[in-house]
């Protein structure tokens, strides 16, 4: 899963809760207005949040997600036409990250499939996209044996995230026949399993850079599923966090955010995701417009020294003022103590270990072109 907001606090009236409102609210939780929906951005601090996903494990509550079931005999080979990547070669039980894509090669969103059943498949996308996603799955389908239902309103999604997650997933009470033993199930795979005897789908997956499983369940369990994930994870350093450590963890963990690092105006290869796409495919959406121009601007990371980051929007330039390009996303990182950045730059400035400047309120701060991510899990 790919969505976590900038940490920066709003409300629409028009803006919807998830089912674990109540919740949130109980534990003091301050709400961020995201893709149509008021998350919690925090429950304590935004550092504490993000040290407990690094030490020992974060909840999340990501039921704002959007989820589509595809069904049919043709859906293998519609998806393969719909999406960037091969999903009719994935096996039962696997999942998939991947992209939808415009005609013109723009990203409409990026997306986890899981194959369900030999012509059943869960899509997975961002909550400010439901509406585009839903529309070009409709398009796509042609005359195709292949339905596709929009299932966000039916299920909450909840992340258990951090070096403890699989004890505390392990240890949740009400969690039975697990259908893949926990040693064995492997990072994008997912097994069946109850929860108080209804179906509940657990996925080894996650956006934080960290090991963990994200929870798919009926919307009217989420509550009960949170109070014993909370229970189960007392013993094991569980915190509940919000998506302002989100944030911050997926940005150290080189991880796209739709709406910074991908959008409309975005080629895969521009943002390093030529690899999820199988090009060798004979046809699908956006095929014919896969290279972008050859001075396309492409997605490098940044790293300085000192405490003053640079934010989404802030330009990187050259040691002339020349601009180079624009941050996406930027801050100090919780975990490295110093400044990181991701951020779209002229491929002739884009090589690792070139300095550069980023302009912060008019002062230049020189930064240099690193290699992503910024940090990785130990094994």
């Amino acid at each position: 899963m790919t969505e976590a907001p900038a940490p920066r606090e709003s409300a629409t009236p028009t803006s919807r809760f998830t089912s674990l409102r109540e919740r949130h609210e109980s534990l003091g939780a301050s709400f961020t207005d995201f893709g149509g929906w008021q998350m919690p951005v925090r429950y304590t601090s935004d550092l504490a949040e993000h040290h407990a996903v690094r030490q020992a494990a974060g909840l999340f509550d990501i039921s704002h997600m959007a989820e589509f079931l595809v069904d049919g005999p043709d859906a293998a080979a519609y998806l393969d036409y719909a999406l960037a990547g091969r999903l009719s070669k994935m096996a039962v039980g696997k999942a998939k990250y991947s992209l939808l894509l415009a005609e013109d090669g723009g990203i409409i969103d990026d997306v986890i499939v899981y194959r369900l059943g030999e012509n059943r498949f869960l899509i997975i996308s961002n909550a400010g996209n439901r509406d585009a996603v839903a529309a070009a799955f409709m398009d796509r389908a042609h005359s195709r044996d292949v339905t596709t239902e929009d299932v966000s309103d039916s299920y909450a999604l909840l992340a258990v995230q951090g070096p403890t997650s699989e004890a505390i997933v392990a240890a949740i009470d009400g969690i039975t026949e697990v259908g893949t033993a926990w040693d064995e199930q492997k990072y994008y795979a997912w097994a069946d399993a109850l929860f108080l005897g209804r179906p509940l789908l657990i996925a080894r997956t996650g956006y934080t850079g960290e090991d963990g499983f994200e929870l798919l369940v009926r919307a009217e369990d989420a509550a009960a599923l949170w109070d014993a994930a909370l229970a189960a994870g007392e013993p094991h350093g569980l915190v509940p966090a919000g998506l302002a450590a989100r944030d911050t963890l997926r940005l150290e963990a080189g991880m796209p955010l739709y709406g910074h690092e991908l959008s409309l105006d975005t080629h895969p290869a521009q943002a390093g995701l030529s690899r999820v796409v199988a090009s060798d495919k004979d046809e699908f959406v956006g095929k014919d417009a896969l290279a972008p121009a050859s001075d396309a601007r492409v997605l490098v990371g940044l790293t300085a020294n000192g405490k003053r980051a640079g934010r989404a929007g802030y330009a990187v330039v050259a040691e002339d003022g020349a601009v180079l390009g624009e941050i996406t996303s930027g801050a100090l990182s919780p975990t490295l103590g110093h400044p990181i950045a991701m951020a779209y730059i002229s491929p002739a400035s884009a090589d690792e270990g070139t300095t550069v400047y980023l302009d912060v309120r008019g002062t230049k701060i020189p930064a240099t072109v690193t290699a992503l991510p910024f940090y990785r899990r130990k094994k």
